[in-house]
């Protein structure tokens, strides 16, 4: 069967609704779906719950969303490099459930394999737990904790065939690979498609029977937090250390 769509417009065509649950991959702004999230933008739907480890920067990556006001709610576990999100919360314009790092990693995860729910000790006895059920195992309290599952999953992988069949990069890995599997429907932008059979099968981290929609993007792979240092005497360097997430 074809995955392999044009371009974003028809990758996106006919899954996007008003009041949609969105998962959308990548830490930072490394492995971002940043083109698949333009479209969601262009698209014009609203009133969106998006799930997302961070939401990007201020006007780029989900950034570009929340400046639309097209995000109604976020679940995330990092909120410290956006100042329009903040903005938002602090106004009451934009609801937040918060969860550890981790919880939301396995959230994710166990929604893509099909439980319900799952006992942390994450967050036990903080703001992280109230209203939430807690029992007792082995002497130690535990907060359930209940799986995730999106409308649609938006997804930014390195390399694919034409079945499908994923593989990432480096930081790219966070959250992309889980939230491909807990999508209804997974749509993947890809930097290189490739025949099938060109991908060594011990390499794929994800199999092509969870992704129903594939592109071919150029990313622009922007550095989230640049710093240098300068000139020490004798360096031959003007910038000697650099950091980001690229």
């Amino acid at each position: 069967m074809g995955k392999i769509y044009a371009d974003v417009t028809s990758a996106l065509e006919g899954l996007t609704f008003d009041g949609m649950t969105v998962m959308s991959g990548g830490f930072g702004l490394c492995g971002i779906p940043e083109n698949l999230i333009a479209g969601l933008k262009a698209s014009g739907v609203k009133g969106l719950t998006v799930i997302s480890n961070n939401a990007g920067v201020d006007g780029f990556g989900l950034g570009q969303l929340l400046e639309t006001r097209q995000i109604a709610k976020m679940i995330s576990s990092y909120v410290g490099e956006n100042k329009e999100f903040e903005r938002q919360y602090l106004a009451g314009e934009l609801q937040l459930e918060f969860n550890p790092q981790g919880t939301l990693a396995e959230r994710i995860r166990a929604g893509g394999a099909g439980i319900p729910a799952f006992f942390t000790a994450t967050g036990v006895g903080t703001l992280v737990a109230e209203g939430k059920e807690v029992r007792t195992f082995d002497g130690r309290d535990y907060v359930m904790e209940t799986g995730l599952v999106a409308d649609l999953s938006i997804v930014k992988a390195w390399k694919a065939d034409e079945r499908g069949n994923l593989v990432f990069r480096k930081t790219a890995r966070n959250f992309n690979p889980m939230m491909a599997t807990a999508g209804k429907v997974t749509v993947v932008e890809v930097e290189e498609i490739v025949p099938v059979g060109a991908l060594d099968p011990d390499h794929i981290h994800t199999p092509g029977i969870y992704v129903d929609r594939l592109i071919q993007t150029v990313s622009e792979k922007r550095i989230e937090q640049r710093t240098v240092r300068k000139k020490e005497p004798g360096s031959s360097s003007e910038a000697v250390a650099q950091g980001g997430n690229v």
